[in-house]
């Protein structure tokens, strides 16, 4: 068997239980019947369906290690680390007046998600150099954690995946036999990954690059962060926060144009070991979550070019870190086309041919080249564009 993608996966990730509501709102007198919280177990059941319908005689799946504490307090303080423990401990709920609850199961969920990160980024590097057809890396987790701060739980994040795999690949004990100096990470997911910029904002050993909806801080204390282009990193670490606020309706043209002016030309001049991607999908068309119109030939795309930068830049050390989602049908469509990719592959789907059944929309193509000029224009003051 020719094994094209290793999934790290392990079933303890679906005991991470949100509390029901109105959507991913608390209970309210005005609806009868509270529905699953958008984190459901649902969304990462169906990923694997489609793993094992499409690549079920070329994928395998390992189950990873919990990450250590050691390797927690890379990213996040002990006291939030403490707190996160008791918390689930008492039996979880909602954090405050978030959106973001957890249960009795969620840390222990948490650290194995965490711990799938830490070993794909591992497998990546150790992959370098070998021309032996080698799988890609591909942690599928859940809970997220790209919203995740060293110091706080937000956006149904509680520790931060890709920010924990990159701090791995850097340390000189880490999970490969050789580390990293330079990270790159690619979040295109709707939403801007605050938490994996406040991790390394005045750093530049950790170049982040995010294409999200302009949605701007949504909580004071737990998601303070805008995901402006203004915010740009700090000290040693300026220039080396790109963020890219797309408009509402952004679709494949859109996110290629993304890639074409900012991500390729950071990356090429960043020039980075290890290439990960906080892969969330949820920037399609009927995610009741995002804004955007990204369909599985357009996540088709995204997955070919990052695997064409990865082998131009990073001797194709790439590895995917499953990020959001919420329409669980529209997930696996989509996550499939980042797979095709990848893996240069397209999957015929009984019924379903190579498309997407959600496409139904049309782009608003002039505001988004607005909106990328103004990237741009900003992101051109960074050392790696010069």
């Amino acid at each position: 068997m020719t094994t094209d993608i290793t999934v790290y996966w392990d079933d303890r990730m679906l005991d991470h239980e949100p509390p029901k509501g109105a959507f991913k709102f608390p209970d309210t007198p005005i609806v009868a019947v509270p529905e699953v919280h958008p984190d459901r177990r649902e969304r990462v059941e169906n990923i694997r369906a489609m793993l094992d319908h499409a690549f079920g005689d070329r994928s395998e799946t390992v189950s990873p290690e919990s990450a250590s504490r050691a390797a927690l307090e890379r990213v996040h303080d002990p006291e939030y680390l403490d707190w996160l423990i008791e918390f689930c401990a008492d039996g979880g709920g909602r954090i405050d007046d978030t959106t973001t609850g957890l249960n009795e199961h969620t840390y222990d969920a948490a650290r194995v998600s965490a711990g799938a990160a830490i070993a794909a980024a591992g497998h990546a590097l150790d992959e370098v150099g070998r021309n032996d057809g080698s799988a890609l890396p591909y942690a599928l987790c859940r809970p997220s954690g790209h919203h995740a701060q060293p110091g706080y739980a937000d956006g149904f994040c509680y520790l931060n995946n890709v920010a924990l795999a990159a701090e791995a690949a850097l340390a000189s004990d880490g999970p490969a036999d050789v580390s990293a100096d330079r990270v790159a990470i690619v979040d295109w997911d709707v939403h801007h990954g605050n938490g994996t910029q406040e991790a390394f904002y005045d750093r530049d050993d950790v170049l982040f690059v995010s294409a999200h909806n302009d949605h701007g801080s949504w909580h004071p204390e737990y998601h303070s962060q805008e995901g402006s282009i203004d915010e740009f990193g700090e000290g040693d670490g300026r220039g080396y926060t790109l963020n890219v606020p797309l408009p509402p309706g952004t679709g494949n043209r859109g996110y290629e144009a993304f890639f074409e002016r900012i991500v390729e030309p950071a990356i090429a001049g960043y020039d980075p070991d290890l290439i990960l991607v906080s892969a969330g999908q949820d920037a399609g068309p009927s995610d009741m979550n995002g804004r955007n119109i990204v369909t599985r030939e357009g996540f088709r795309e995204m997955g070919a070019r990052i695997q064409r930068l990865a082998n131009e830049t990073a001797d194709g050390a790439l590895a995917l870190i499953q990020e959001g989602g919420y329409q669980p049908s529209h997930l696996s469509f989509a996550t499939l086309g980042v797979f095709e990719g990848v893996l240069g592959q397209t999957v015929e789907l009984d019924g379903y041919g190579t498309g997407d059944p959600f496409e139904f929309l049309d782009e608003p193509t002039e505001l988004v080249d607005e909106w990328l000029d103004d990237a741009v224009d900003h992101h051109r003051k960074s050392p790696v564009f010069n």
